[in-house]
């Protein structure tokens, strides 16, 4: 995901990396048997991938960076980062990780990350730190919240909860990334990638909100059915 936001905008890497939950709902379709994916999900599956395709194999328009190439790099990161994190709860779930504290599973994630990050740095020579306010404090964020308070309750969750239904908390967030995007940053909002993203949350919301879903279409069912007297 750091890697991808040196060649795309925060709007394509946050819609990109929220398909965390379509790769795990799969992988976890075979190897979980209370979460089998149903047809309604299988259909926001196809739904979502189609939007990736459109995303990505779409015709530019004239809004979008000269430099196609590099943004459908950075994008092919963005999805590969977020198939990495769907994948991640698959093994949480699916190994004798599940019975560790949540504390243990998140030091395994942050030493391994560590050790692996730091190598990949001094590979590629970016190894330059300049000690600005700014950098300390988007540091201490992503030290303290992102990496420690917020995986920890992550992983916290995923031993009380089923994961798919936890996806539906996180649909939010690709929204608030792409108008925060636009807003903030000013990243144009290209027409094709707009149309590749509404498919995407959608197939997202049908398969972590199934349950959401199907109760929203049992009450309209319920509702529209003949009164008796």
């Amino acid at each position: 995901m750091g890697e991808s936001l040196r060649h795309t905008s925060a709007a394509h890497v946050v819609i990109f990396m929220y398909t965390a939950p379509l790769f795990s709902a799969l992988g976890l379709h075979f190897k979980v048997a209370s979460e089998r994916l149903a047809p309604l999900q299988w259909l926001g599956i196809l739904l979502a991938f189609s939007g990736i395709a459109v995303a990505f194999l779409g015709p530019a328009s004239e809004t979008e960076t000269p430099d196609l190439g590099s943004m459908l790099w950075g994008d092919t990161l963005a999805l590969l980062a977020g198939a990495a994190w769907g994948m991640t709860t698959v093994v949480l779930r699916t190994t004798g990780l599940s019975r560790l504290p949540a504390t243990h599973t998140l030091m395994y994630q942050l030493v391994v990350a560590f050790v692996v990050l730091m190598i990949f740095s001094i590979w590629q020579g970016q190894t330059t730190f300049n000690p600005t306010p700014a950098v300390w404090a988007s540091l201490a964020f992503q030290s303290v919240v992102v990496s420690f308070a917020s995986l920890l309750l992550w992983f916290w969750l995923l031993k009380h909860y089923l994961a798919s239904r936890l996806g539906a908390f996180s649909f939010l967030t690709p929204l608030f990334g792409v108008a925060l995007g636009a807003w903030l940053l000013d990243e144009p909002i290209e027409p094709r990638f707009l149309l590749g993203a509404l498919f995407v949350l959608t197939g997202i919301l049908l398969v972590s909100g199934y349950t959401t879903v199907q109760q929203a279409l049992a009450s309209l069912k319920h509702r529209a059915g003949p009164k008796t007297t």
